[in-house]
Order: C-alpha cells, then structure tokens, then sequence
C-alpha cells in the first residue's frame, strides 16, 4: 500500500514490516485497517494471552460509558482524547456530539495511519468542532498548546488516555505527562484513563510474557503497571464511583461483566 502524509504531500511515517499498537488494537476488535505484520503479532499475542481481545473490547466499551456520562450528566462540552488510535464505530466525538451537538473534540496520536485516517473520518456537527492534532504524548506541552487552538482553555475539559500512559516506560515520566495535562485544564476538568496491569487478581499476570513478545517484535515499546502505581496517576484528583476498578467493570450497564486486567476510571479536578 502506498500512502503519503496528507498534511505535507510527502511519504508517511509508515512502516508495514513491524507491527504497530494501533493496527494490532484495530485487528482485536474487529477492523479492518491493519497489515498482515500486525495480524500475525496479534494472533501470536492472542495465543499467549486469549484474554487481550476481551480487553480490548472492554476498553472501548468502558470509553463509550466513560464519554456518555460526561455529556450527559456532567456537561462535559470539550475532549481532549490523547492516543486516539484508529477511527472505529462511537468514537469520542459521536457519542459526545450526539449528546450535545456543540461539543469541540481534540484527538491526538503520532501514528502515520492513524493520521492518514483521522483526517478523513474524524468529522463534527455543523455546531461542535473535531480536530486532530499529529503529537507524541511524551510532549504534553506541545498537546496542551496546540490543543488550545480547539478547545478552550477557560471551560471544563475531559482528558481522555485510554491504554497510552502504558507506552511511557518510566513512571515518573508518566506521572509528569498527567500532571503537565492536567495542571493546564481549569477546575472542574476530568481524567478518563485505562492501563493494563500484571496484578494476578485480575488474570494480569499473562501479560508479562505477552509484553516481552511484543517488545521483541512490535513498537512500541509497552508496560504494564500495578493498581497502586496506576492509582498515582490521579493524584490531586477526586475519583468517582466506583474508583480505580476493572474497566470492564466501570458503571456497566446490566449483570456482573467479566473482570479483565485492564484497569479504568474517572476523576475530577477539584
């Protein structure tokens, strides 16, 4: 497949011969736009760890929820969602503009193809705005200022990062990125998060292996982290009910949903 940046007209940052988190995320929820590269790592990972399609549905199911009950009931109007990943079915701001058509959406990744997409299918109501910004979450800075462009700076926004914190190997770093975010949205300011984990209680402890395969043979680089080490993610922050639990689990709507180690919820900035 020949593909060129549409922002410069040049080639795309895209390599087909590795495989990439996005494409691989695209192929265990069903899509259709990955490569026979990510196929291939995705099933090997899905032989090692059977669990990871079912979190990647739980994932996007958990966002769906998260995304709907900031609109809904919290009067969210601006999204900030940094690690967008591929467009898909209900993406952030379908499900928010459907709630309220005003609503002015920021996506952020730094992947070619998803880049590639984005600009076509990320579109908006007459009344909100949709827009995409090309960025590394490993400079906040550079997100929180072209974001500002978009959405602003004096009104509520929900920061969304969901499965992204996981490519900062450092937790340090990853805590700096959410601070960085969050000390520039003003009070009132949501974080909508999920992270895998290793914690055994949740069948985590299959991503270890899983983890060294893909960081052997995909990019990028990945980490899973603990529930005490996710919690410090929200720190300076109010969490709301039910707090840091299974993502699958987060306000679901009927029955008890299987526990999936993928942890999620939502704070709020006092």
């Amino acid at each position: 497949m020949s593909e060129s940046d549409p922002a410069t007209g040049g080639p795309a940052r895209l390599n087909t011969a590795v495989a990439h988190n996005a494409r691989v995320w695209n192929y265990w929820i069903g899509g259709k736009d990955h490569y026979e590269v990510d196929q291939r790592v995705g099933e090997h990972i899905a032989g090692m760890f059977p669990v990871i399609r079912a979190v990647a549905r739980a994932d996007r199911a958990f966002l769906g929820r998260a995304v709907h009950h900031l609109a809904a009931e919290q009067g969210v109007r601006q999204f900030l969602d940094i690690g967008t990943g591929l467009p898909t079915v209900d993406n952030t701001h379908e499900i928010a503009q459907r709630i309220a058509p005003e609503s002015r959406i920021v996506y952020v990744d730094n992947d070619p193809i998803v880049l590639l997409h984005a600009r076509a299918l990320l579109t908006s109501t007459p009344e909100g705005v949709t827009d995409y910004i090309d960025a590394d979450v490993h400079d906040p800075d550079a997100i929180v200022r072209r974001a500002a462009e978009t959405l602003d700076p004096g009104r509520p926004v929900a920061v969304i990062m969901l499965g992204i914190l996981n490519f900062v190997l450092d937790t340090g770093k990853a805590r700096d990125v959410v601070r960085r975010v969050m000390a520039a949205v003003p009070s009132g300011s949501f974080l909508v998060l999920t992270h895998p984990t290793f914690d055994a209680e949740l069948g985590g402890e299959g991503n270890v292996a899983a983890m060294d395969f893909w960081n052997e043979n995909a990019t990028p680089a990945i980490t899973a982290r603990g529930r005490a080490e996710i919690a410090t993610f929200f720190e300076g922050l109010e969490l709301l009910e039910p707090g840091l639990v299974p993502c699958s689990q987060w306000r679901a709507e009927a029955g008890v949903p299987a526990v999936v180690p993928q942890f999620g919820a939502v704070a709020v900035k006092p």
